[in-house]
């Protein structure tokens, strides 16, 4: 069985995955950024905007558990159907990347603030089948893991690319 990450790991590697995408997309041309790989694949900057959606719903839930009042209740959103909402998917790379990390710095901002406490607070999420409990812990280690997986993804297509 894995252990999971401690509240510190979770927030280092929040902190470090927009460095790394940065670094891998560093030099690469517009048409670089917007191409798609292969017709089934997605582009580097629609990558970028699943990535920025994701970021938008799991901060937000993170946000309204600490925030709200007991009991906190939760509509879950799908990513997907959040990112049909934004124009992510248009916005040229660099801009939604900047956007990106400016999100990011808030999100740690707010983060490193929480007590133990804030972490582990509940919150019952429905709309997805059996209403479900969540804590801001488990929201940030989604985004974190869910970031890392689409990582490994970007650094395979980069790598043709020189």
């Amino acid at each position: 069985m894995a252990r999971s990450p401690t509240i510190e790991q979770i927030i280092t590697l929040l902190e470090a995955q927009p460095r790394r995408i940065a670094g891998l997309t560093a030099g690469l041309l517009p048409a670089q950024l917007h191409d798609r790989p292969c017709p089934d694949d997605w582009s580097l900057n629609e990558i970028l905007a699943h990535l920025r959606s994701c970021a938008d719903v799991w901060g937000d839930c993170i946000r309204t558990i600490v925030t709200g009042d007991p009991p906190v209740i939760i509509r879950a959103t799908n990513p997907r159907t959040w990112a049909r909402s934004t124009n992510y998917h248009e916005l040229a790379f660099r801009p939604s990347f900047e956007a990106f990390t400016g999100q990011r710095a808030e999100l740690l901002a707010f983060l490193r603030k929480l007590t133990p406490d804030q972490w582990e607070r509940t919150a019952t999420v429905t709309g997805a089948g059996k209403p479900l409990e969540r804590t801001p812990r488990f929201y940030a280690q989604w985004l974190a893991e869910h970031e890392r997986s689409h990582i490994k993804y970007i650094e395979r297509m980069v790598k043709p690319m020189g």
